[in-house]
């Protein structure tokens, strides 16, 4: 097994007021040559939103862009038609393709975070995509959920590259061995609360692992953990 592991004291910060990122790969005007993305994983940012600030209208094409809500309430409007809310618990992903526009704003009362990753699409300029589907913690307790996958199904999202991504949340310290296909595959685990210990390494609240290599990866849970698992191909073939 290979690995790489994303502290969050070395993460790229960006601090405008109503908005505050935090980066783990290079992104808007923070730039770290040895941190431009992980396999086709590209974007990996954990943003803060004031209420009533947001993201005004803009273009995308051809991205996987996920959006994981952890605090808040937002909009999400777009030129394919959708307009829809989004809470806690929420995750939606656009397939941009061919172009889409859209706008984003936080419309509750108190401050929004949310996880925005950019994955490389598999397939390019297909039609605009849009899905949004809800993960309460109460239905997702001490089992791995998977919330995207590259398998249609009523029970996650969609989405267009060789990729799954899941939930962990687990009430008891407890080991969870994750089947990973170490042919041309990686994993991005990320911590969102507690503590988690991945092959001997800790990963702290907001700390992020890369792996590669690895048949089987062992993630050892501390009680109260929180995390995201992203599998996806280091090469786009």
């Amino acid at each position: 097994m290979k690995s790489q592991v994303f502290r969050k004291e070395e993460r790229g910060i960006k601090n405008i007021g109503w908005l505050k990122s935090n980066f783990y790969f290079s992104f808007s005007d923070y730039y770290h040559p040895l941190k431009s993305a992980f396999g086709t994983l590209l974007a990996f940012n954990d943003d803060f939103v004031e209420a009533g600030k947001g993201f005004g209208i803009h273009p995308h094409t051809n991205m996987e862009i996920v959006s994981i809500l952890l605090n808040g309430k937002m909009n999400h409007i777009d030129s394919i038609g959708y307009s829809t809310t989004i809470e806690e618990g929420g995750v939606q992903i656009m397939s941009a393709g061919s172009g889409l526009r859209h706008e984003e704003y936080n419309i509750g009362d108190d401050e929004v975070n949310f996880l925005q990753i950019w994955i490389q699409p598999k397939l390019q300029n297909i039609t605009p995509r849009y899905q949004q589907r809800s993960f309460p913690l109460e239905k997702r307790k001490n089992k791995l959920q998977t919330i995207i996958s590259n398998e249609e199904g009523l029970e996650h999202c969609w989405i267009n590259q060789n990729a799954k991504l899941s939930l962990g949340q687990f009430d008891t310290a407890q080991e969870v061995t994750y089947q990973l296909n170490p042919s041309n595959k990686c994993l991005f685990i990320f911590t969102i609360e507690g503590k988690i210990n991945v092959d001997g390494t800790d990963i702290n609240e907001r700390d992020a692992m890369g792996v590669w290599e690895a048949n089987t990866v062992p993630i050892h849970c501390d009680a109260g953990a929180q995390f995201l698992v992203i599998e996806t191909p280091i090469n786009q073939k």
